[in-house]
């Protein structure tokens, strides 16, 4: 059957790539260097200097701290390349600016971004010290390779919790971190223009250089990312670039098989309509051209051309990941990977939270044709508060939920793999995506405030709200230790097997269960609906 897709099932796909990233609070520029530190401060000594950072409640910080160098001028669309040694002792108690935003949404202040933005936040326990080799969790923010910054996903409660050490990275965004015109490419040993990823892998190898230095075992980090930054993490299991970096990996509500990466020749595609739109149609200019271009041009003409995020096909992602895992070609190690109850609830709010029951059914029937009777059948309006959350319920399982299942489903055949679901009713609502009247509990990006320090506008957690938030930085810092996110006193999360078992993470009742794949109805999904069916 041959799908067709709507305007709005096309922006609700879009989104899904794109998580907003919301707000924590404003960033600052990166320090320069200082001459010296209060004997107060916490200090370490990295491979480029001495840095001086800060306590923080009971935990400690380092922030804006350089893992490569400023990446403008000639070093705009290039590789990463290794930042500058200081002298001194560098300040390290600011936050960097985010990267170029090439979406309108996620920051409090939009003004505050630099092209310059490679650098990264690290938080320990306080009076972590070398050698004590502390697990290490490293973060990949989301926000569809386009928006976000990790400067909003503060570690410290995670690592006095837990005593663990988090590192928070910033990485090339849009078309200045995911651009593969021929003209650009060719200029580096990969033949990649997955600036963005290689910015990703550059931050890993210094934090496995590092680590050590603040009390984290550079043989002990695990991979840590959500929505986009979970897609950037299935790359990372399959780039060879990343062999050995890494010990274990957690996947949050961006599935391997649903963020699926272009190959080299779309990438090339897109990357040519961008160059004009941008100003740069001449091929024999084409690199100086979108080297020299006002920042401003670019991201304007990604309004219209928005990125794919990292290809496929070339020397840092030689396979598509989602094939690569299945055919077990990866950087093997356990996973942890689970989505929210309700995911799109969050796309669907932003684009037509208040669509009609007929508005509904034309909506099925342009995504899915000659199938939509059947998924009418199975998701009639009258099962549903509303035909918004009909249609998130169509969304979420078809996408999220039995994706999820899949990409688990793989993992398990070849590594212990530890599946979850989120699932708070009453979860807050995440700062700019509120729509009044419109149930966004349990929506895409929900659980990120139980495992940060996160702000959310709506209100903060509640009590229990805060338990279950201890629990799951528990259970994902065991994980980071062990591989496997048990914790004492607590139920047990068995390893998914034929009967795929997953923990329910509610603050209600935490618990195990067999039925994730009758709950989102993903037999139903994997036959005449699903998207290689209706081709």
């Amino acid at each position: 059957m041959k799908r067709s897709r709507s305007p709005l099932a096309s922006t609700i796909l879009t989104l899904a790539l794109s998580l907003t990233a919301f707000v924590a609070g404003p960033a600052s520029a990166a320090p320069a260097p200082a001459p010296s530190a209060p004997a107060s401060r916490p200090v370490v000594l990295t491979g480029q200097g001495r840095l001086a950072g800060q306590v923080n409640g009971r935990a400690e910080e380092f922030l804006g701290v350089p893992y490569a160098a400023p990446p403008v001028g000639g070093l705009r669309f290039r590789p990463p390349q290794q930042p500058a040694r200081w002298s001194g002792t560098r300040d390290a108690t600011r936050q960097a600016p985010a990267c170029l935003q090439f979406s309108p949404l996620g920051l409090l202040d939009p003004d505050n971004v630099s092209e310059d933005c490679l650098y990264l936040d690290v938080y320990r326990p306080r009076q972590a010290r070398p050698g004590d080799r502390l697990p290490v969790l490293f973060w990949i923010h989301g926000g569809g390779y386009s928006q976000g910054t990790g400067t909003q996903f503060g570690g410290r409660t995670m690592a006095d919790l837990t005593k663990s050490v988090v590192v928070s990275i910033n990485y090339r965004l849009g078309q200045l971190g995911y651009l593969a015109a021929p003209e650009l490419t060719r200029d580096n040993a990969l033949g990649s223009g997955s600036y963005g990823l290689m910015d990703q892998v550059a931050a890993l190898k210094w934090t496995r250089t590092n680590i050590a230095a603040f009390g984290g075992d550079p043989a002990d980090i695990t991979l840590w990312g959500q929505s986009a930054g979970s897609g950037s993490v299935c790359a990372m299991l399959t780039s060879p670039r990343t062999t050995g970096l890494f010990s274990r990996a957690i996947l949050q509500s961006g599935p391997c098989t649903l963020l699926r990466a272009p190959d080299s020749a779309q990438a090339a595609d897109e990357a040519r309509a961008f160059s004009e739109a941008a100003g740069c149609p001449d091929p024999a200019t084409r690199a100086d051209c979108l080297r020299e271009a006002p920042a401003a041009d670019l991201v304007s003409a990604a309004r219209t051309h928005p990125t794919s995020g990292p290809a496929f096909g070339d020397g840092l992602l030689p396979a598509q990941p989602s094939e690569a895992i299945a055919a077990g070609t990866w950087n093997r190690v356990p996973i942890l990977i689970g989505s929210n109850r309700a995911e799109s609830r969050f796309f669907v709010a932003l684009t037509q939270p208040h669509l009609t029951a007929q508005e509904y059914t034309d909506q099925i029937t342009s995504l899915y044709g000659q199938a939509a009777q059947q998924v009418l059948a199975r998701y009639p309006v009258a099962d549903h508060p509303t035909p918004y959350d009909a249609l998130s319920a169509v969304l979420t399982d078809s996408t999220f939920a039995c994706q999820t299942l899949s990409t688990s489903r793989t993992f398990a055949s070849q590594v212990p793999t530890y599946v979850y679901e989120f699932d708070d009713p009453q979860s807050p609502t995440l700062h700019g995506a509120q729509v009044p009247g419109v149930d966004m509990a349990n929506a895409h990006s929900a659980e990120l405030a139980y495992l940060h320090d996160f702000t959310m506008a709506d209100r903060p957690l509640t009590a229990e709200q805060t338990t279950l938030a201890d629990d799951m930085k528990r259970r994902w810092a065991a994980f980071a230790r062990t591989g496997a996110p048990d914790v004492p006193g607590e139920i047990r999360w068995p390893a998914t097997g034929g009967r795929h078992t997953i923990l329910t993470l509610s603050p209600q009742h935490t618990h195990t269960s067999t039925t994730f794949a009758a709950d989102h109805q993903c037999d139903f999904w994997a036959g005449p609906a699903a998207p290689g069916a209706r081709r």
